[in-house]
């Protein structure tokens, strides 16, 4: 019985014998996978391997030794990871004393030594001894390049690793490695080498005293002078050569001797290619290099530079590097400064740039003047007139130039700033008689041509308002321009005064970064903008079109941006001056400090709507929400109670809505305390009274909602009881598909009320935390709930989900997905589009989760890709497209389906569609390829 179960045991090791000898004796190439696979399933051991290749690794015969190490390669390749350290050792030893073997060995020695150099086992300073090894004892370059590429992969395995171990070497590695690629042709291991001489640098390995040599080893290749051979099934082109080149040329300073007089030369020589990659090279080489490293070489590269008549682009690319590279070096001496010899050559440069039909060149010589305007004391009065002039111009450039248009606006902003005397002088007056002649032609009903440069040139006022004493000009002509609006002069559309409140919030925007402009602004524009409201607020005779367009809706709401703004970056000192002023213009009329304050009757926006006075109330709340937590509101008491009772009046939806927001704002930011909960009493009280019955229901809802989201962001215990009554709206015949809208408002950021930026107490997790609390709660109100209300919960649900941080959701991902899946069969397109928003991301970050409901995504996908929603198609290509992110064996029975389903959206009439549509479809077609 012994003995049997000995002769069993010894059967695979009589097996394995049999397959290293076919192999050894080349009677089969298959052995070798056939031995890793046994290896791997743990039917022999890697000893046992070298055991069974004894003999063969030590024949006489190179080919038999070559053969038999080829196997025991081909095996540690497959099984690297299974290695015991006590093995690599062993291992090493061996393979680095056949490196000293026949050449015929070598190739096989070195696949060996690839796969220990991925050993996680391997010990400490055995990267070093392989090195060493193949440093002394191999000849690389004689080497056949499959075995030279083997090399190098080798030297990468072990920086990746070992890079510590291998810089213990000093500057021998660096000296080792040169050996190595001196001589080297072929492209693919080009690339490799490249790729380890920028790591060698960007790293900090030691070079020593081998800086000059390893320039050489790699610039010899410079420029790179390579066409790939037709059907390469390498696909190594020119350009990744030429790139990864340049990377390592422009890697260190310390090549700036020996290179920059190298690209003086190519520059000046007579093939196209050579000046271009020389030009881009030197562009490059800005980024690194410093002042010490290029002044030598100033007047060489500018002298070359003049010669050239070509490449005009790259030149200035090149230009800008160094330009850029100037605002770093600093020097007092005027005499120092290496550019002042140089100023007139460049600006000649630059402004013929700007002036150039090429949009391309027109936008790098914008970055060019605006870099060389920010050098101290470089262009005199003359350039700064002539700049100023060319800034002008394109910043009223057609459509087609949209790119250079927005360039030269913020060119103009920068520049303004450090040159405020110059732009007042040369560009605020032309801007100003350019806004006269369109308020002329507005005046006369203007054509689109006249309109497109009317609004650039309310562009180019905000734009170029970056210093104080500029402000101070260009913030009153947008203002009298308003005036001329509301005073009945000109043609104006609500577009009109849109245009110009958002040039003024990006004035205001400008001007929070200088106190002192912000309360000039604050002080100057929202007074007038009050004043410009309550006039057209008030009752006439003869209602005129003109003063109501400042009452419709969208204008408010720009004008509420607009105050906003101005308002969030005050001091609290500052604040209180102003909500002095403006709290009792709301509650009592006191309009004393508006410009042109005579009104022919009182402002009472809480009192008669008739006149529309309530709208206003909006302003109102864009003010007092923006203010600092600690800045006092006087007669705080009657502000909520006005606001709470003109948000459940039904008249005026925008105003009662206002009216909410502004409640909500103010609660928010309240202390707790007794007040506090005195105004949360009379809130719910409110809310109570109207949603029971009558016209208010609607109005009652909607302060419900707001009073709920400003308790959810700062954590408020009444939330949970807000938000349950809000939950039970859901069953509401008339208010479910609202309140089931609501979950998205509560989810999201706002951009007027409830904002940090208007200081407003929003705690960093409040989404999560609203996660945790109330998704069980809808969940379970989604199963207890009739057929027909159901489509509400998993609306709620979905705009949760949607507006969650996804390392939140995933772990709840197993429990919520079917839901989800359901979510997507509702009728209800915003249900259909905010479920296919959250399942996208998904579907890339959790595909195991996902593949497991792989049959009903397809399908569901599929059949939305038809809807009638163009933003519910888009949506749901774009999931087919992220389902190509699954497991590709899971996906492969769908790819024939999906493939002609995909056919039909190929043909929709919406071009986004289409191109949704020939992005998922390839991807689909390319499924289970090679590579793909």
């Amino acid at each position: 019985m012994a003995a049997a179960a000995a002769l069993e045991a010894a059967a695979p090791t009589g097996a394995l014998w049999g397959l290293v000898h076919d192999f050894v004796m080349g009677q089969q190439e298959g052995p070798a996978d056939q031995v890793a696979a046994d290896v791997k399933s743990g039917s022999y051991t890697v000893l046992q391997v070298v055991e069974a290749l004894g003999s063969s690794l030590e024949n006489p015969e190179p080919r038999t030794r070559a053969r038999g190490i080829q196997l025991l390669s081909q095996v540690l390749l497959h099984c690297h990871t299974l290695l015991l350290e006590k093995e690599v050792v062993h291992l090493i030893l061996f393979y680095e004393n056949r490196l000293k073997d026949h050449h015929l060995v070598i190739p096989s020695v070195l696949q060996g030594l690839k796969a220990l150099s991925l050993c996680v086992a391997l010990p400490p300073g055995l990267a070093v001894s392989v090195l060493k090894a193949i440093f002394q004892e191999v000849h690389v370059q004689s080497l056949p390049q499959v075995d030279r590429h083997t090399v190098y992969n080798i030297i990468t395995n072990f920086m990746r690793t070992r890079e510590e171990e291998l810089k213990s070497l000093g500057a021998d590695f660096t000296f080792g490695f040169i050996q190595v690629m001196d001589g080297e042709k072929d492209p693919r291991n080009l690339l490799v080498a490249f790729r380890i001489v920028h790591d060698l640098i960007s790293r900090d390995y030691s070079l020593g005293p081998f800086v000059e040599e390893l320039f050489e080893v790699t610039s010899c290749y410079f420029p790179i002078d390579f066409t790939p051979p037709p059907n390469d099934p390498h696909g190594i082109q020119r350009e990744d050569l030429i790139l990864s080149l340049r990377a390592v040329l422009a890697s260190t300073p310390r090549f700036a001797e020996f290179l920059l007089p190298l690209l003086i030369e190519k520059v000046d020589s007579e093939v196209l290619s050579a000046k271009l990659d020389s030009l881009q090279t030197l562009n490059a080489c800005c980024a690194v290099y410093g002042q010490k490293e290029l002044k030598d070489f100033l007047p060489s590269l500018w002298a070359s530079i003049r010669r050239e008549s070509s490449q005009r682009r790259t030149i200035l690319e090149m230009l800008l590097g160094f330009l850029k590279l100037q605002q770093k070096w600093t020097s007092e001496d005027k005499d120092q400064r290496p550019l002042n010899a140089f100023k007139d050559q460049l600006c000649s440069l630059v402004f013929m740039a700007v002036t150039d039909p090429s949009t391309q060149l027109q936008l790098v010589g914008i970055r060019t003047l605006t870099v060389l305007g920010a050098q101290p004391d470089l262009l005199s009065s003359e350039d700064l007139e002539l700049a100023v002039g060319h800034l002008y111009r394109l910043s009223f450039l057609e459509e087609d130039s949209q790119s250079c248009r927005v360039a030269a606006l913020e060119a103009s902003g920068t520049l303004a700033a450090l040159y405020p005397v110059a732009f007042s002088s040369h560009l605020v007056p032309k801007l100003a008689e350019e806004l006269r002649v369109g308020e002329s032609n507005l005046t006369k009903g203007d054509e689109p041509t006249q309109c497109s440069r009317h609004l650039c040139c309310l562009q180019a006022l905000s734009a170029v308002s970056t210093h104080p004493s500029i402000v101070k000009e260009t913030l009153p002509l947008l203002l009298q321009h308003l005036w001329q609006v509301n005073r009945g002069n000109m043609v104006a559309q609500s577009s009109d005064v849109i245009a110009v409140c958002q040039s003024l919030k990006q004035m205001a925007e400008k001007c929070q970064q200088d106190p002192e402009s912000c309360w000039y602004f604050h002080q100057t524009a929202i007074p007038c903008l009050l004043a410009l409201a309550v006039q057209a607020s008030m009752p006439e005779k003869e209602p005129s079109v003109l003063k109501k367009v400042l009452l419709e809706d969208e204008v408010l709401a720009a004008m509420v941006s607009v105050i906003g703004t101005a308002t969030t970056h005050l001091s609290p000192e500052l604040a209180a001056q102003s909500v002095t002023h403006i709290v009792p213009l709301f509650l009592d009329g006191k309009v004393s400090f508006l410009p042109e304050n005579s009104f022919p009757s009182r402002f009472q926006p809480f009192q008669d709507d008739a006149s529309g006075q309530r709208r206003l109330i909006a302003l109102l709340m864009a003010f007092v929400c923006s203010l600092p937590r600690n800045v006092e509101i006087p007669q705080l008491n009657q502000l909520m109670r006005e606001l709470l009772e003109l948000s459940c009046c039904h008249s005026c939806p925008f105003s009662s809505t206002a009216a909410a927001k502004c409640f909500a704002g103010l609660l928010n930011k309240h202390p707790a305390g007794q007040q506090l909960d005195e105004f949360l009493q009379l809130a719910v009280d409110k809310v109570e009274a109207g949603l029971g019955s009558g016209p208010c229901r609607s109005q009652a809802f909607t302060l419900l909602l707001w009073v709920t989201k400003a308790l959810v962001l700062r954590y408020h215990p009444l939330s949970s009881c807000l938000t349950a009554r809000l939950m039970d709206l859901l069953n509401d015949p008339e208010l479910g598909p609202a309140a089931a809208d609501g979950f998205s408002l509560l989810m999201s950021d706002c951009t007027d009320v409830l904002t940090r930026a208007g200081h407003a107490e929003v705690r960093i997790m409040f989404r999560q935390r609203f996660f945790t609390d109330n998704v069980p709660a809808l969940v379970q109100g989604f199963h207890a709930a009739p057929q027909d209300v159901k489509p509400n919960y998993l609306k709620g649900l979905s705009h949760v989900l949607n507006r969650l941080p996804k390392p939140v959701l995933l772990p709840e991902l197993p429990t919520l997905l079917s839901l989800l899946l359901e979510a997507l069969s509702c009728p209800d397109c915003v249900v259909q589009l905010s479920t296919l928003s959250c399942l996208q991301p998904l579907l890339l970050e959790a595909p195991q989760v996902m593949s497991l409901h792989v049959d009903t995504l397809v399908t569901k996908f599929l059949n939305l890709s038809s809807s009638p929603s163009m933003a519910v198609r888009i949506a749901a290509l774009q999931c087919m497209h992220a389902l190509t992110r699954l497991p590709t064996p899971v996906l492969l029975p769908y790819k024939p389906q999906v493939i002609r389903a995909l056919a039909k959206p190929l043909d929709d009439k919406k071009r986004l569609v289409r191109k949704e549509a020939v992005s998922a479809r390839g991807e689909w077609f390319l499924l289970g390829s090679p590579g793909s």
